[in-house]
This record gives C-alpha cells, structure tokens and sequence, in this order.
C-alpha cells in the first residue's frame, strides 16, 4: 500500500494482481487499484482531473489523462473521504504508476495538485 499526503489531502493506494481476465502467454497482466482519497484540510475540495503515468518493466510508458475519477468529480467536505476501484493493463507482469489529480478549493476556486504516490503493479507469482 502507498500513502502520500499533499496540500491536506492523503492518496492511499491498494494495487491487486486480477487472475482471471489476466492472460501470461498473451502478455496480458490486468491488475485492480483501489484509491482513497481523504480531505483532511479546512475547506472543501473538488476533484476535477486526473493525471497518470504508469510504467511496464520492458520500459513501455504511457500517459492517461482526463476528467475526474470512474465517470465523477466527487466534493469532499473536510474530514470527508471517496473511495474508488479502477485497473490498467500491462503487457508485463510488473511495472508501476503514479500522477496527480486537479483539485479545485471551493471556497476560494483555487486549483492545486494533489500527488498520487508511485505504486507497484507485480504479478504475485513474480515475487517468488
């Protein structure tokens, strides 16, 4: 798991090796993230974009961006959390994200970056 807090905002990621729509002799690794996000600042928050970059270990690099998280934009009052469920796909079976997301102060309309911390994708069998 990985944690990182910036601007009053903790990110913590839990990555999952997905057996079943994975396919090795295809080179296909599907792998599940789960993220938390919680705004532990004074003001309410609102996702606005997302921004990742996410590695494979035969040095393939990709870059996905776009509008919130899973189709939404969640605000968060302060204390409050979302949690979400997302996957990528790799033609390794390891290999790593990270990024950031655009965040908007709602009182005030400012827009900041929160870090998404680097996470580890890897196949549990690689780890033996």
């Amino acid at each position: 798991m990985a944690q990182q807090i910036t601007e009053g905002v903790s990110i913590t990621v839990e990555t999952f090796f997905n057996h079943e729509q994975s396919n090795p002799i295809l080179g296909e690794y599907i792998f599940t993230y789960r993220v938390s996000i919680e705004n532990q600042s004074v003001f309410p928050i609102r996702l606005l974009r997302r921004h990742w970059h996410i590695f494979d270990s035969s040095g393939t690099y990709r870059e996905v961006e776009g509008e919130g998280v899973v189709g939404q934009q969640p605000v968060l009052e302060p204390g409050e959390a979302f949690q979400y469920v997302s996957g990528a796909n790799l033609r390794t079976d390891m290999g790593k994200m990270l990024g950031n997301y655009q965040m908007e102060n709602m009182l005030n309309k400012k827009l900041f970056k929160v870090n998404i911390p680097e996470f580890e994708l890897i196949a549990p069998f690689k780890m033996n």
